[in-house]
């Protein structure tokens, strides 16, 4: 049975006591709701892990972060390594968030750089991808994708992707309030699978989470998340309201 998740990205919002607060409330939300193989992960913002982690120890709540540098070390100003993550226990990462790709330029050989050193350092990806609206407009959509997943994940193990979350987010969907319908999620969850499962067998494609990303919200995440190859979601907007990312939680 394949391992349902709902991350929450909260991009660059919040400040450490409010983080810290944001936490506590959800923990106090979903302190009775039954997650058996469902995983809740946060992603405050760098500055705001190592207090989020002590804040969300012992609690059903796991912490992520938000990028990391490939080098291990080295003159990066501002950047983030893997030894600065892992020493605050910090052991899944996103990788590939589409404001990565479009505002800092990140291409799909400086993901596959970074992709390869979370793996290297036993750390846990969660991977974005995603089309654009004039490709999804031009019905090019399948084919924008399918060249992301093969520029940055064909060259790996099928052992590399037990570390290793997929998160399609189409671009004309995030903090814009359009939301994919759940037919368009279905159609490329599905796609991805078979991707997955032609490059690297069954067995990996059908273990693997695939999340949505692309403005869920409580009113329309049951019907998402009940798409047979979604298995949950990468929440942005509504994972800064501890109300609002509870209850899709619950919707999972």
């Amino acid at each position: 049975m394949r391992t349902k998740i709902v991350a929450g990205n909260w991009k660059m919002n919040k400040n450490e006591e409010e983080s810290n607060q944001l936490i506590k409330a959800i923990q106090n939300e979903i302190s009775t709701v039954n997650l058996s193989n469902t995983r809740v992960i946060v992603c405050p913002p760098f500055v705001n892990l190592s207090a989020a982690s002590k804040t969300a120890k012992d609690s059903k709540i796991e912490v992520a972060a938000q990028n990391m540098h490939e080098a291990k070390n080295g003159a990066y100003t501002g950047e983030i390594s893997a030894d600065m993550l892992n020493s605050l226990g910090v052991s899944t990462v996103i990788i590939g968030h589409s404001e990565r790709r479009e505002y800092f330029n990140e291409t799909d050989e400086v993901l596959s750089a970074k992709l390869k050193a979370v793996l290297e350092n036993n750390m846990e990806a969660i991977f974005c991808f995603g089309e654009k609206l004039s490709e999804r407009k031009t019905d090019n959509h399948l084919l924008e994708v399918g060249n992301q997943l093969r520029n940055t994940l064909f060259d790996l193990k099928a052992e590399d992707f037990k570390n290793i979350i997929l998160a399609y987010e189409p671009v004309w969907a995030i903090g814009t309030g359009e939301t994919a319908s759940p037919e368009q999620a279905q159609e490329m969850h599905s796609f991805v699978r078979n991707v997955v499962a032609k490059n690297f067998g069954d067995e990996v494609a059908n273990n693997i989470s695939i999340l949505y990303g692309g403005s869920v919200k409580p009113s329309n995440a049951k019907e998402i998340f009940s798409q047979k190859d979604v298995d949950g979601g990468l929440i942005g907007g509504a994972s800064l309201n501890a109300n609002d990312f509870a209850a899709i939680i619950k919707a999972i």
